[in-house]
């Protein structure tokens, strides 16, 4: 009795997320956590639920080509909550093979009950109970190659179109195939405080499985268990950060002493990397729009004990009131973007954006770099970078760039900052890398890096 009634909580707080990510377009990953936070649901049903969001929102596009095959109405007209609710069920009956299918069926109809009348919890039970009788819709019959595409790899055709306008459709079936698989974990070393060795004893102390990473000198790969309950997370010693994320901060390459200004920094991962490479000397300006974000930055610096970075509220775009021009050795942009590089870990972000979004943040991105350039030194260092793939926001916002600043330059010192595995294995590009999901099991990201004559 009381599995069932832990197993019927879980699935309802799903719903209720699901059900605000389609509704609200809420981040399913701040939701999730809150869920958790609020302890809405037992901690052994947390993975439970966490995959059932997940996945229920990485596969949407495929689930719904299944459920119209089975569903008398268009699924358009159906009511939100049964809609989800039907997601749910029908990717637990096609995707996880520990989950009984009665089970997950009868625990549809319990919800749909409990939230509908008796009419609707009949449709769920009939619609499931025919399509567990019945063959599933082939997809591979798709005859238009880019629908199918989209219902196979479970991603919005405007996006496959635009992947395959800027790379060619094997590269666009790359990503998104990627795209549906689970991200690696990773946590950044606080090296001005411990050894990495050390803190590999001391997660394996509170159980962890972790590697070793071939990339970034300072992260550890994790392979099973949460960081987050370890003694070493709780005292500062490490930072949960994808390694795409922490060779922004390898590129940009400070030095101790220096003066930088990190005009986009918030939750402050690459503030208090940058922090750590300079062994806590020096002065981090770490700026960001809202002040609720500041206190991120401010709590991310004080768990780690670190005392470089000062938080600063300002619009990036307006720095240049607070500060004299030259006033920076070097400047981090880790703009604002579309974060289609990051569908990895945010499911959500494919069904939430337009192609519009990406027209509206190239503007930003190129307004930001435009204002803050002033800022910097003399032969200082400027480091573009963001968490999608998208060129409009990526290359072209650089490229443009340059060839509107006579004193800009790509850094032709780039390549030698790159992780050797990336270096021997990327085309080269001037003063500039992406990084597609799955390569080199980081999220997708750019980087580029000006040096100003």
């Amino acid at each position: 009795m009381t599995n069932q009634k832990k197993r019927g909580n879980v699935r309802e707080a799903a719903v209720d997320i699901l059900l605000k990510i389609e509704k609200n377009q809420a981040y399913s990953n701040l939701l999730i956590n809150d869920t958790i936070k609020k302890m809405t649901v037992p901690a052994i049903d947390v993975p439970l639920l966490t995959e059932l969001v997940y996945g229920t929102v990485q596969y949407q596009k495929r689930l719904d080509f299944y459920l119209q095959a089975f569903s008398k109405k268009p699924l358009v007209k159906l009511d939100k909550w049964v809609l989800v609710l039907l997601r749910m069920t029908v990717y637990q009956l096609v995707f996880l093979d520990r989950i009984p299918d009665h089970a997950a069926i009868n625990e549809a109809v319990e919800i749909a009950k409990s939230r509908g009348h008796k009419g609707i919890s009949g449709m769920v039970n009939g619609l499931l109970r025919s399509m567990l009788r019945g063959d599933l819709p082939d997809y591979h019959l798709i005859e238009d190659e880019v629908e199918r595409m989209a219902v196979e790899t479970s991603h919005p055709e405007w996006l496959l179109k635009r992947w395959i306008e800027q790379y060619g459709k094997d590269k666009a079936r790359q990503i998104a195939t990627a795209n549906l698989a689970t991200p690696v974990q990773s946590v950044r070393v606080n090296k001005v405080r411990i050894s990495k060795q050390e803190v590999i004893a001391l997660l394996k102390e509170d159980g962890l499985e972790i590697e070793e990473s071939e990339l970034i000198p300072e992260s550890l790969r994790i392979k099973r268990g949460s960081v987050v309950k370890t003694s070493a997370f709780k005292q500062g010693l490490v930072t949960i950060q994808d390694e795409g994320s922490m060779l922004v901060a390898k590129i940009l390459a400070p030095n101790p002493t220096e003066r930088v200004l990190d005009a986009c920094a918030a939750p402050g991962g690459k503030s208090t990397h940058l922090a750590e490479l300079m062994n806590d000397t020096g002065d981090i300006i770490s700026v960001d729009i809202h002040a609720h974000k500041v206190k991120l930055i401010e709590q991310q610096k004080d768990r780690l004990q670190l005392k470089a970075i000062q938080g600063m509220v300002s619009d990036a775009r307006e720095l240049k009131e607070s500060f004299p021009n030259e006033q920076f050795d070097k400047i981090l942009v880790d703009a604002p973007c579309s974060g289609l590089g990051v569908i990895q870990r945010k499911p959500d972000l494919k069904w939430s954006k337009q192609s519009a979004d990406v027209n509206r943040l190239a503007m930003i991105q190129d307004e930001i770099l435009e204002k803050v350039w002033p800022l910097l030194k003399k032969n200082g260092r400027l480091v573009y970078s963001t968490c999608t793939i998208d060129q409009e926001e990526n290359e072209d916002v650089v490229e443009s760039f340059v060839k509107r600043h006579h004193d800009a330059e790509f850094d032709d010192t780039f390549s030698e900052r790159l992780p050797e595995l990336i270096r021997d294995h990327k085309e080269p590009l001037t003063g500039m890398v992406r990084l597609f999901p799955g390569e080199f099991g980081t999220d997708g990201f750019f980087i580029s890096s000006l040096i100003k004559k």
